[in-house]
């Protein structure tokens, strides 16, 4: 296991702890995934995109958490922390497709088997 990353002297854990938001969310999203598996003997292989696009979000965030939590260090300890707008704005875009596809899948697709 990796030596944690740190390099800024706030009591509170801020980097810490939103690494572990994004982690849950990572998790929360590849559960979805497991759950949207289940769709695939009603809807077929649209159930298929809807995995894909739940995992390929998860896979997003494990691969750029480094990086933001290395931003979220170095805004610490330079007291000029910016928040990750563009992160935060394209998992809401995410989630909001992730969601409406799925209610789209259940209410229009027709049922196989």
């Amino acid at each position: 296991m990796a030596p944690p990353l740190t390099g800024h002297q706030d009591p509170g854990l801020q980097p810490e702890r939103t690494a572990l938001a994004w982690g849950r969310t990572a998790l929360a999203l590849v559960v979805a995934a497991a759950i949207f598996l289940r769709w695939m003997p009603h809807h077929g292989w649209f159930a298929g995109t809807l995995v894909a696009l739940a995992l390929a979000t998860a896979v997003a965030i494990h691969f750029t958490q480094k990086r933001r939590y290395r931003l979220g260090s170095a805004g610490i300890s330079a007291e000029a922390g910016q928040p990750n707008t563009a992160a935060a704005l394209a998992l809401s875009l995410a989630v909001v497709l992730l969601g409406a596809v799925g209610i789209a899948a259940v209410i229009w697709l027709p049922v196989s088997g």
